[in-house]
């Protein structure tokens, strides 16, 4: 049987991009960046670069470490042009094994013919394999099939991310500078966007961390990362319209899909089976809600509880709110699609709601998404 998961969220910024799908010999223009301020210049030496902050020495030292697990990564699409030849992406990747597993965005492999891995010593691997992907939360993985050993990141914690700490962007800028670091803050989590591919199609994603730090084409599927060279999140989009706001997918959510990739080489999504409402204060006063926080188990039109899920078979009803995954609270910073992220199809969990102004809770079995 075929089961979907309707996840219905409000949308509100427009004029979003997704990063990857630039050609790599389209035109491309570089707009100078703001210059330092005072407060973080360096003190006048005979060589400045021996001479340096305490904030650029991290980066400078998060940038050694994790850099040689950033790759480059170059399609060529299915499609061809009207004077037959194949269209060119670039995008980023990210190794997650010392087997050559890499995770990236979906829209940078999306329609991708051909896949060639580069990492940050220049050498190509061509002999590369789309594991899968999952287009709802824009992830796919990636396996070069060589026996060279490669560094893989080190994972962070998404979910305790605080406004305002600094972080760092690691990416194939504009599909033509491997491996450009830059540095900004976060600036908010929680974020809704809808995003525009550049083949025309839109996106919607939810939970995104949005950052100062700069980011642009070619950018996709690279690492956005805390000061302590920990991976908090996939670069995936930007604001087309304005200056410092980026987009990232916090990394928890891929959590679930990529521990099932290394365990046994297949992309497996966790799939509860509701649809729901992430409430804010709006939602709250439109339903008349007890509570401020959650995931409000509604739909419009037709069923909000998909018949056979592990949703119905744990007693849960439209009209309840899910206030908490085992111990992971559902709110601004993890929404409740992000949170499922973190489990593999089969993990049990308990689930905490509320249901007629009383909270109550029931165990229940992730199964695996079929699309």
């Amino acid at each position: 049987m075929k089961r979907k998961s309707a996840i219905i969220t409000l949308l509100a910024i427009v004029g979003i991009a997704l990063l990857a799908g630039l050609g790599v010999a389209s035109g491309m223009y570089i707009q100078q960046q703001r210059a330092n301020e005072g407060n973080n210049s360096l003190n006048a030496t005979t060589d400045g670069n021996t001479t340096v902050t305490n904030e650029e020495s991290t980066i400078a030292s998060i940038a050694e470490k994790v850099g040689p697990s950033v790759v480059s990564i170059v399609t060529k699409s299915q499609a061809t042009s009207y004077y037959g030849t194949a269209a060119q992406g670039a995008g980023t990747g990210i190794v997650v094994s010392a087997n050559g597993y890499i995770m990236t965005n979906n829209h940078v492999i999306e329609n991708a013919g051909d896949v060639v891995v580069i990492d940050s010593n220049g050498e190509q691997y061509e002999e590369v394999t789309v594991i899968g992907r999952d287009p709802l939360n824009d992830v796919a993985f990636l396996k070069v099939e060589s026996s060279a050993t490669f560094k893989p990141v080190t994972l962070g914690n998404s979910s305790t991310l605080r406004i305002g700490q600094q972080v760092v962007a690691i990416g194939n800028a504009l599909g033509q500078y491997s491996n450009t670091v830059t540095s900004g803050i976060v600036s908010g989590v929680g974020r809704p966007v809808t995003a525009n591919a550049s083949n025309g199609e839109t996106e919607s994603l939810t939970d995104l961390i949005q950052t100062d730090a700069s980011i642009n084409p070619g950018n996709s599927g690279g690492p956005l990362l805390n000061m302590a060279g920990q991976v908090i999140g996939i670069n995936t989009a930007v604001a087309e319209d304005a200056n410092g706001i980026g987009f990232s997918i916090p990394i928890n959510s891929t959590k679930g899909i990529l521990a099932g990739v290394l365990e046994n080489g297949k992309v497996s999504r966790s799939f509860l089976g509701v649809s729901y409402v992430n409430i804010t204060p709006e939602v709250a006063k439109e339903y008349k809600l007890s509570v401020k926080e959650g995931a409000y188990v509604y739909k419009s039109d037709g069923a909000s509880i998909s018949s056979g899920s592990p949703a119905e078979k744990a007693g849960l009803k439209n009209g309840d709110v899910i206030v908490k995954i085992n111990d992971n609270s559902i709110g601004k910073q993890a929404g409740l699609s992000s949170i499922i992220g973190q489990y593999k199809p089969g993990d049990k969990v308990t689930i905490t709601y509320i249901r007629d102004g009383k909270e109550q809770s029931t165990d229940l079995t992730f199964s695996a998404y079929s699309s």
